[in-house]
């Protein structure tokens, strides 16, 4: 069951210079915040978050960052990929009214978020955040889910200009969630959840993996919770006993690499 499935890309978008979404089929069920084990022929096998899914179609965004990450973002339609998965946990989606922050790459994960807490009927706002303007994407996917939403960008040349982190301070003062979900860099998430107070929180961590399904420890974070199996998606009650939440990560072969 852990053996890569030969799938065939049957659609490639490129949203932004570097970005590139994905589009293949399976027939797995999913729930937003889970991820695959992506298999590069010859080159690496990595996990990428679902950006989207709706029965059979499923859909990754990537940033091209590394030799795997490269060959991917230039292959083409009709190119065969590998896939394991889905696995972790994925987001468990509550209350009345509830606030989804991604930033960078992140704005990937959030869009099936948003697509079930809609489907659960719970008001949702969104704030997307990006370093400029021209590394926005899936903005007019997130209008047509029709929910309120901002964007940042740190050098103000869309929308507010600053950090995730500055424009969800905002917001709490005018505004109480039951629940804020985040995707993005560990530094930001980390302060969102310091910011987070009253309400709820919960966030999706990455760190190097190898199996995804909880053998090799690779991913292990804090006191032995394993990020492919327990995780990618920790709640504020978790992560407050994370000591290395925001602080640092593992490379390949252990050593730490400091994230702050």
């Amino acid at each position: 069951m852990n053996y890569p499935k030969i799938t065939q890309i049957i659609e490639i978008k490129k949203e932004t210079a570097d970005i590139k979404t994905i589009t293949f089929k399976d027939s797995s069920e999913i729930r937003s915040g889970q991820f695959y084990m992506i298999w590069i022929p010859g080159i690496d096998e990595i996990p990428m978050s679902i950006s989207y899914y709706d029965n059979n179609i499923k859909k990754i965004s990537f940033r091209k960052i590394g030799e795997a990450t490269d060959r991917l973002f230039d292959m083409k339609e009709g190119d065969k990929i590998g896939i394991r998965g889905p696995y972790g946990n994925g987001f468990e989606i509550y209350g009345k009214k509830i606030l989804l922050v991604g930033a960078g790459t992140g704005i990937s994960m959030i869009q099936p978020a948003i697509k079930e807490a809609k489907t659960k009927k719970i008001e949702t706002e969104v704030i997307v955040a990006a370093k400029s303007k021209k590394e926005l994407y899936f903005i007019n996917e997130i209008k047509k889910l029709n929910v309120k939403y901002h964007i940042s960008t740190d050098d103000g040349s869309e929308g507010f200009k600053g950090y995730a982190t500055d424009l969800a301070k905002e917001l709490l003062k005018k505004e109480k969630f039951d629940l804020i979900l985040a995707c993005g860099p560990e530094i930001m998430m980390k302060k969102l959840m310091e910011l987070s107070n009253e309400s709820d929180f919960q966030a999706s961590l990455e760190r190097y993996m190898k199996c995804g399904f909880g053998l090799c420890g690779q991913c292990c974070i804090g006191e032995g919770l394993r990020v492919c199996k327990e995780g990618p998606i920790f709640d504020k009650k978790t992560l407050n006993k994370i000591k290395d939440f925001g602080t640092f990560k593992r490379d390949a072969s252990g050593k730490k690499i400091n994230i702050t």
